[in-house]
């Protein structure tokens, strides 16, 4: 077996701590974040499915994504 197949590819280590934290964050900014761009619902469509107005779903994803950017620069990453 090739040493590489040993290893995980380079994407899927990258994207270890992103997750982290990701799951630290508060479950509705989590969720928004998550059906935003994992699941690639509009703003609307994340509204709809949490029950919330797209104000909401706005200003959850710039908090959200405003917390990983300072918590992946404050780990170096």
């Amino acid at each position: 077996m090739a040493p590489s197949a040993l290893q995980p590819p380079d994407a899927i280590v990258d994207r270890l701590p992103v997750l982290d934290l990701l799951n630290q964050l508060p479950p509705r900014r989590r969720a928004v974040l998550v059906l935003r761009y994992c699941c690639d619902m509009s703003i609307e469509q994340t509204a709809r499915a949490l029950g919330c107005s797209t104000g909401t779903v706005k200003s959850q994803s710039a908090r959200a994504l405003a917390t990983l950017r300072d918590r992946l620069i404050h780990a170096g990453l």
